[in-house]
């Protein structure tokens, strides 16, 4: 899911598709499987659309986020507007052509969009709802601009990604890292229950009483792996007030910025959200930007301290009191599709090498690498106390890089030597939300110690690989 590069943004589907393509990312596209499906049984049986090429619509409900994935075309598109339309289409799909669940279109590298498959859209179904309890029900088609619009008018919160028009599903499925997650803790930690379509039409509710192994792997066991989630219930906070900032920093004060950067938001209060941005060039730059849970009076003296430690001048500082929604307005980037190539690893216990990261950047025009610090709230949680395996990490870090279709086998490379040039310092997990078929071991990158519940769970409830894609937790 890309956005402007100076922020993150959690939460890209992990569904399957197919085909080929010259880049060193067609190593993740699927095997075909024939087509008989009976569309023209599922058309009359559905109460929403059912889009095939040639109808009006098709082109532009296809279409994912990343123009890249554009080559990708669906056999059929469901725009289903029930859980009923979700079941029908299922069923009529399972085992003949690949298919996947589309919320909000995230995915790196367009698994919500089966070439020759089925993408089932869950856009219609995206209503967000607060209730007097705390609660709030929540479509699995919902943006995250509805869903902060919806919770910031009843005075509520729920932590979650940055940029607006990410699906809410894809998000939580994943984890579901953001810029209040030091505070509340991610997404996924406030799931009270899902709605889930399994691959063999039932209609399942997943919580900690009912289907609790299932309800245990949708907290961050990726998408599109166990089924088709149409509805979850988060536990919501009142809105707290925030302040949001931006700190520029000249070209080639990277080094100082990233070795004062790491002990200061180590030690840092949970109330501050701060990552690291460095930018790609000849000379790399770097820039701070985050969220304080508190007001600008409070979050000041903080920032001063970075800058004390770093011994370096922003170029510009930005700070501002908001509210919920107007902070997390602050972070949302640019809504228009964008070309992008992108990865991720995971700091563990090592701690980013400062010079060696102006190594992997110079020169990298175009690409950003973005530090996204955990703990805090995340660490509360037990590793393998839900299936987000991460809890006891440094931070994230996100290699994110500007393509066209003509550069993208270039890009890939690049941010591949990135990747590798992390590892090489011991970096060596990833984020399942910025899924990356290329990344080495992927499966035990990013699930860890969680990786064999997770197929259980998985051959559980799909056991003839009905949901199979080539980064599933069951593919081999």
């Amino acid at each position: 899911m890309a956005r402007d590069p100076l922020f993150h943004a959690s939460g890209a589907g992990t569904e399957a598709r197919e085909g080929e393509e010259s880049s060193p990312r067609a190593a993740g596209r699927a095997a075909a499987v024939r087509n008989n499906v009976d569309w023209d049984g599922l058309r009359r049986r559905m109460t929403g659309a059912l889009l095939r090429p040639g109808d009006a619509g098709f082109e532009t409900a296809r279409k994912l986020f990343n123009p890249l994935n554009d080559d990708l075309v669906p056999a059929a598109v469901a725009q289903c507007a029930s859980v009923g339309d979700v079941r029908e289409a299922v069923l009529a799909a399972a085992n003949r052509v690949p298919l996947a669940a589309r919320s909000g279109g995230h995915s790196y590298v367009g698994y919500s969009a089966p070439h020759g498959g089925l993408t089932l859209d869950l856009r219609r179904l995206s209503t967000v709802r607060a209730h007097p309890d705390g609660t709030a029900t929540i479509g699995a088609g919902a943006t995250l601009q509805a869903v902060y619009t919806a919770l910031g008018q009843a005075n509520r919160c729920l932590p979650g990604g940055s940029c607006f028009t990410v699906g809410i599903a894809g998000v939580a499925l994943g984890g579901g890292i953001g810029v209040l997650q030091r505070k509340f803790g991610l997404t996924c930690d406030h799931l009270v229950s899902a709605e889930v379509v399994t691959a063999d039409g039932r209609t399942l509710t997943a919580s900690a009483t009912q289907n609790p192994n299932l309800f245990w792997a949708l907290r961050g066991g990726g998408g599109g792996n166990f089924g088709v989630v149409t509805q979850f219930t988060f536990a919501t906070d009142p809105a707290p007030a925030l302040t949001v900032f931006r700190l520029d920093f000249p070209a080639g004060s990277v080094t100082k910025m990233l070795t004062a950067w790491q002990p200061w938001i180590t030690a840092a209060p949970r109330e501050l959200w701060a990552n690291l941005n460095v930018s790609g060039g000849a000379i790399p730059r770097c820039k701070v930007a985050g969220c304080f849970v508190g007001p600008s009076s409070a979050c000041n003296p903080l920032l001063n301290d970075l800058v004390t430690r770093a011994d370096v001048r922003p170029d510009l500082r930005r700070v501002e009191d908001r509210d919920y929604f107007k902070a997390m307005r602050f972070f949302s980037g640019s809504p228009d599709r964008q070309s992008f190539v992108a990865s991720s690893r995971v700091l563990t216990s090592h701690a980013a090498n400062p010079g060696a990261v102006v190594s992997l950047l110079k020169d990298r025009l175009g690409m950003d690498l973005i530090l996204d610090p955990l703990g805090g709230a995340v660490a509360d949680v037990d590793v393998q106390q839900t299936a987000f395996p991460h809890r006891k990490a440094f931070a994230t870090a996100q290699i994110y890089a500007s393509a066209t279709a003509a550069s993208e086998a270039a890009v890939t490379r690049s941010v591949g030597q990135v990747v590798a040039g992390l590892a090489d310092q011991g970096i060596k997990d990833g984020y399942i939300n910025y899924i990356d078929p290329t990344l080495p071991d992927w499966a035990k990158a990013y699930y860890g110690p969680n990786l064999e519940r997770l197929r259980t769970v998985a051959y559980e409830y799909d056991p003839d690989r009905v949901f199979d894609f080539p980064q599933a937790v069951t593919h081999t």
